[in-house]
């Protein structure tokens, strides 16, 4: 059982949120955390008044700033930097905004406890339960569509490549040249499309999706646009020679 694991969170404009997130940790979760680890990118709200009250309970919490909002992409950049150096077994991308349930923490580590992945993703679209959970129709038949292309494209089978609910191992962190990629919100679809070019080992973990009136800072449009940009660079062959 890989015990060395570290909770990296994006957190932008995250004040009114990120204290429950914490919260939401379940108690089996937290014995095999070692770090969490924060990365403020540039928020202009009271996001750095509730990390502070958050680092006086929690010791193993690390807070790194950015001066400005350098993008999502980014924010994961300087979290997997820190991983890597701090030596990392495990880093799991959970959100600031409450969209991704902590309390499922345990299942996401399970392929990694057998030995079975190098990158997981939580996904909405396993079991059923992306309407269940109030994902708006439009999105849902975006992320179906779009993750048609996708598979085609790719030569896989996954449910879906959106969500943001991501795990890496040690050697995923290590294989993947994540230096390279987007500083926005594809960053994510680019790391499982590198997993997949460089013969990492996928799995996909069922999530409940979360909708409770959370502000997104993403844009569907670009973003789908930006999806579309990778399926033909993928075919152009602009990652495998990465």
């Amino acid at each position: 059982m890989i015990d060395n694991v570290f909770i990296l969170m994006p957190a932008y404009n995250a004040g009114a949120t990120i204290e429950k997130v914490f919260a939401r940790v379940p108690p089996e979760a937290r014995k095999r955390i070692r770090r969490f680890v924060v990365v403020d990118d540039g928020s202009t709200d009271d996001t750095a008044s509730a990390l502070l009250r958050l680092q006086k309970e929690y010791s193993d919490l690390a807070l790194l700033w950015h001066s400005g909002n350098r993008g999502y992409g980014e924010a994961q950049k300087t979290l997997l930097r820190y991983a890597l150096a701090e030596g990392a077994d495990v880093g799991i991308v959970l959100h600031s905004d409450g969209q991704y349930s902590p309390e499922k923490i345990p299942d996401l580590l399970a392929p990694f406890d057998s030995g079975a992945a190098d990158l997981a993703q939580g996904s909405r679209m396993l079991a059923g339960g992306a309407l269940r959970g109030g994902m708006p129709f439009y999105k849902y038949v975006a992320n179906k569509a779009l993750t048609a292309v996708e598979n085609r494209a790719f030569g896989m089978k996954l449910a879906e490549y959106h969500s943001g609910y991501m795990v890496y191992s040690r050697k995923a962190m290590e294989t993947i040249p994540f230096e390279k990629l987007s500083n926005s919100f594809d960053f994510d679809l680019e790391m499982i499309v590198l997993a997949k070019v460089k013969g990492l080992r996928i799995a996909e973990i069922a999530i409940p999706t979360i909708y409770a009136g959370e502000k997104s800072h993403l844009n569907p449009i670009k973003y789908g646009f930006d999806v579309l940009s990778i399926v033909r660079a993928y075919r152009r062959g602009k990652y495998h020679a990465m």
